[in-house]
């Protein structure tokens, strides 16, 4: 029988109750935990958010990213669930609700929004026609807008396809997806460059805005790669998604893990190498006191454990191991946006404690319950594009 022949085996069924339940309980507890946190310490909270909101884009953007990658280099392996990664990219829409407190707080967490201070920082000053509220805000303004835009011109695409079958519609993605690829590299620097780097406005790397999208393919693809599997052991994807395709998503979370240490030892090095004080600043702060224990313990978590872990070529399709592994990596990506945030707010030793923890809560809350209430009102698995079959039918 042809492959154009073959009977696609999907049938739509709803997730179980369980993963809304949990995701709902997560998020009441982390939401609970977080304004009593505001309430308790305000500064120290504002520094959390911002990591919530980062490990939420991270999330969002890095799954709209692979979507459109598929759409654009016409990729047919990923596409028996490529949906599960549309769904997740809804993450995006929530991200003004998040970032809001932070607006409250920018007193507190941007030193360059200081005007006494700025007046006699000649560093501030020269840098003052970038960081400014005004265009601060606005350049925020214009991230979230660009990526909801997208993320809803793809996905609406996607999900028209799925009852029209219209093959023009993989074509129209694909150039969208064009569009897409170089405002996202933009977009993706520079609101990490705002977000993240800005919070020690003396400190530049030429390379951040790589470094963050590095974390951000590993921790979304490992999001994704959890979801794929579980959902394929309960039976709600498509059938015939096989060790193939587990090894393709276990494969990109190595490569992408040693990119990212490559990325991280880059900028490391081209610093350590200039030795100019306004950049070793940044590391030095790292490896004194706890800090360096914790840096330690983080290189270990992120890169060494994970590198290990899918090093060989069964471990790259044993499910349990990339379940594993995924989940490890998530955790992992938190710990990177707490060692680039923390040291600003708490330059002497790192704290954790129950006000990290809620956050931490409430942003896999927020994931679960986005995925749970949009995976209800659509299928999880793209029907309508012709590569589905191929994909199917994908070997190594």
């Amino acid at each position: 029988m042809s492959s154009s022949e073959k009977v696609i085996e999907y049938s739509r069924k709803d997730l179980p109750s369980v993963v809304g339940k949990l995701g709902i309980v997560l998020f009441v507890i982390g939401m609970i935990l977080a304004v009593l946190a505001y309430m308790s310490d305000p500064v120290r909270s504002a520094f959390n958010n911002v990591i919530l909101l980062e490990f939420l884009t991270s999330v969002g953007l890095g799954a709209l990213f692979f979507v459109a990658l598929e759409h654009l280099v016409g990729a047919v392996w990923s596409t028996p669930f490529r949906r599960i990664f549309e769904i997740l990219s809804a993450v995006l829409l929530i991200l003004p609700l998040v970032a809001l407190p932070i607006f409250f707080h920018v007193h507190d967490i941007f030193h360059w929004t200081h005007t006494d201070v700025v007046a006699v920082d000649e560093i501030l000053q020269q840098k003052s026609p970038y960081l400014n509220m005004t265009f601060f805000t606005i350049r925020i303004i214009v991230y979230f807008a660009i990526w909801i835009i997208f993320y809803w011109l793809l996905i609406r695409n996607s999900k028209k396809q799925d009852k029209t079958k219209d093959q023009k519609i993989t074509r129209i993605n694909a150039r969208i997806s064009a569009v897409f690829m170089p405002i996202f590299a933009f977009t993706i620097t520079f609101s990490s460059i705002d977000w993240l780097m800005s919070l020690e406005p003396h400190w530049f790397s030429t390379i951040f805005g790589v470094y963050y999208f590095s974390g951000t393919v590993v921790v979304s693809l490992a999001v994704g790669t959890l979801l794929v599997i579980w959902l394929n052991e309960k039976g709600l994807l498509v059938k015939g998604i096989k060790k193939d395709h587990y090894y393709s998503l276990g494969a990109l979370l190595f490569a992408f893990i040693n990119f990212w240490a490559y990325i991280a030892f880059s900028q490391y090095l081209l610093i350590w190498y200039a030795n100019l004080p306004e950049e070793t600043f940044w590391f030095i702060q790292k490896w004194e006191g706890s800090w360096m224990i914790f840096s330690i313990i983080f290189l270990i978590v992120h890169f060494g454990v994970p590198y290990f872990g899918l090093l060989s070529q069964p471990s790259k399709m044993d499910p349990k191991r990339l379940k594993f592994m995924s989940a490890w990596l998530i955790f992992a990506h938190i710990m990177d946006l707490y060692w680039i945030v923390m040291p600003t707010f708490s330059p002497d030793s790192f704290v954790f404690g129950w006000i990290e923890i809620g956050f931490i809560i409430l942003g896999i809350g927020i994931v679960m319950v986005v995925f749970y209430f949009k995976a209800r009102n659509t299928n999880l698995v793209a029907i309508g594009d012709p590569k589905l079959q191929r994909g199917i039918d994908f070997r190594l």
